[in-house]
């Protein structure tokens, strides 16, 4: 007599695993993101009032989301959403207004778009209808 496996319980370990990777790729993104910010503060002729705001502006709230990422805090992952458009929008500005860092710009456009999917990914995967 074969086996029979509970679909409801497989169901649910693939979206833990498929919720794991989402969060892994989410950090790593964070983590790219953050560099390329600190890098695209530093490239340039600024003062150093303009880089130290920049790095305050764009890598501060990168920051304080990592410890709820880790602890899988879905309200973090949540808000970090919004932590992201402040990226979204210097990326644009440069890419419009600034040639020697439009090649960076350009990635960290693409790095905030594809952060900002992922912890919605994330958010879908362990919500409370997940299956």
């Amino acid at each position: 007599m074969p086996v029979k496996r509970c679909v409801v319980a497989d169901a649910k370990s693939t979206n833990a695993a498929a919720a794991g990777r989402a969060r892994a790729a989410a950090l790593t993104l964070l983590a790219l993101l953050a560099v390329a910010s600190l890098l695209a503060a530093c490239r340039g002729e600024r003062s150093v009032v303009s880089i130290g705001l920049l790095i305050l502006l764009l890598v501060t709230p990168l920051a304080i989301a990592v410890p709820g990422m880790l602890a899988r805090n879905r309200r973090t992952f949540a808000w970090a959403t919004l932590c992201v458009t402040p990226h979204f929008i210097y990326a644009l500005t440069e890419l419009v207004a600034n040639p020697s860092i439009r090649a960076l710009a350009a990635s960290i456009l693409l790095l905030s778009l594809a952060l900002v999917v992922t912890l919605v990914a994330y958010l879908r995967l362990t919500g409370t209808g997940a299956s």
